[in-house]
């Protein structure tokens, strides 16, 4: 009986197809890798059963909390930040069209999705509509997605010398709290519902979770965060992440760090939250309109059928990989979410094209030590490089520079002062350690950071680069003026 069965399975016909790599999931990781590994020379093709390319980044993360972020800022200064500059604006006549406030969100996921369709087509990537799930090591079956447009009509094998495992991560869930995306929410629903809640509690103070809560909290809802550890912000250098609480709650968030959620249950369009101080065991219970349940991410792996040809998966449920981003088949590589490292899209971008540039000349490279993190709230919150923490754990003796936006001149002409740069140096070599900015425009200014680190510059090389002026890149330069003698301007 089970030689008949397997007999009718070896039979089995499908549309075949031959690629050099076959790309499975079309995200940041996914689609960079595809792009670079067609420049390279490669016959590629890419597989996403999303319908829309760009992962979770460009369709319900990165993209659309950002456009939310600053059409929110911009809607919060015109109601509250005018005044100071001369601007007379009328505060009853200023309203919120939500539905339209959301739309201006999809046009610009629409548009950057769409882009990298087209650019895909620029590249002569194929792209196939559909889940992609292992055959064999070498083989990779297409299956049709229900109710997905365009699709593939059938299945279809794929033949590849290559294959690049992509396939992201998705929302961890919380034990014993069913997220329904309507009044108890995941970071997908928390970007699509269709009105401002007037109380809205997060689970999570890492960055989703204070970026919704900042999003919501100039909306007008009375926004409260949930978390565990004794300070939010996950791997922020400690300073950095008090002052960046104290600016969000200055601003109307409420926190309760070392608070344990022990349930949350939906009554109509109410959310009954229970909660436990951790250190004191004492309860507390609090209403919500909404629950945003936003304690991180998991590897996804449904579907790719990996068990089938002996991948292995770690405790975290990630694949397991060397440091080429092999599995066991040399011809199989992971990159992105689904594997070790930060859960990051710029990570998983710099990862494909390190593993496509692998498979064509046997050399790629990530620096894993200069991978930087942005928190889009305002100000921003930005770092790269080691925290104080770090080197105290690790006893690297290290200097410490700092310059407040206060005395930057275009941080006060812009009436946008709030925050510093931070900068650590080794001890002797005055070598760039790392950098932490909490201030306006600290996520574009990381990136000077981040040239440093990666060329050895210490902190009187950075110094002594012509900065323009005015502009808030002085305060970086400042900031490594401190760090190995004095600054001109505080």
């Amino acid at each position: 009986m089970l030689r008949s069965v397997f007999i009718k399975q070896s039979l089995r016909s499908y549309a075949t197809k031959s690629h050099d790599l076959v790309v499975i999931g079309g995200g940041p990781a996914g689609y960079v890798a595809a792009i670079k590994a067609a420049q390279l020379g490669f016959d590629t093709a890419c597989i996403e059963k999303r319908g829309k390319l760009g992962g979770t980044c460009l369709n319900v993360g990165c993209i659309p909390s950002k456009a939310l972020l600053n059409n929110s800022l911009l809607y919060h200064q015109i109601l509250t930040d005018t005044k100071n500059r001369g601007i007379d604006v009328d505060a009853s006549a200023v309203g919120l069209n939500f539905k339209n406030f959301m739309a201006a969100k999809e046009k610009v996921v629409n548009q950057l999705t769409g882009g990298v369709e087209m650019l895909f087509k620029k590249n002569k990537v194929t792209y196939y509509k559909g889940e992609g799930a292992f055959n064999s090591e070498n083989e990779v079956v297409v299956k049709p997605v229900e109710g997905l447009k365009g699709t593939v009509a059938e299945e279809t094998l794929l033949q590849a010398k290559n294959i690049l495992i992509a396939t992201g991560s998705e929302v961890s869930p919380f034990p014993g709290i069913t997220i329904d995306e309507e009044r108890i929410v995941s970071s997908t629903g928390c970007l699509s519902l269709t009105e401002v809640p007037k109380r809205l509690a997060i689970i999570g103070g890492g960055i989703i979770g204070l970026e919704m809560g900042s999003v919501y909290n100039r909306l007008g809802s009375k926004v409260t965060v949930m978390e565990y550890q004794p300070k939010i912000g996950a791997s922020m250098d400690d300073e950095v992440a008090t002052t960046t609480q104290k600016l969000l709650k200055k601003q109307g968030i409420d926190f309760k760090l070392q608070t344990k959620v022990m349930s949350a249950t939906r009554n109509g369009d109410i959310v009954n939250i229970e909660m436990e101080n951790a250190k004191t065991g004492a309860k507390e219970f609090i209403e919500a309109d909404v629950l945003l349940v936003a304690v991180g991410r998991r590897p996804y792996v449904q579907g790719l059928n990996a068990e089938k040809i002996g991948l292995e998966v770690d405790k975290k449920g990630r694949l397991v990989i060397d440091d080429k981003y092999n599995t066991k088949y040399p011809n199989i590589k992971v990159i992105g979410d689904v594997t070790f490292g930060p859960m990051l899209a710029h990570k998983a971008e710099e990862e494909g094209i390190a593993a496509v540039e692998i498979f064509k000349t046997g050399f790629g490279h990530v620096n894993y030590n200069n991978i930087p993190s942005v928190m889009y709230s305002h100000p921003e919150v930005a770092w790269v490089g080691k925290t104080e923490q770090e080197l105290k754990a690790d006893n690297i003796e290290y200097k410490v520079g700092k310059f407040p936006f206060i005395a930057n001149s275009r941080a006060k002409t812009n009436q946008d002062t709030d925050g510093f740069v931070k900068i650590i140096i080794d001890a002797k070599t005055e070598r760039l350690l790392g950098a932490h900015i909490i201030g306006p425009n600290a996520g574009e200014m990381i990136a000077e950071a981040g040239l440093a680190l990666e060329y050895g510059a210490s902190a009187e090389d950075i110094a002594r680069v012509c900065h323009a002026h005015p502009t808030l890149s002085e305060a970086f330069k400042e900031a490594n003026m401190d760090a190995f003698d004095k600054p001109i301007n505080f």
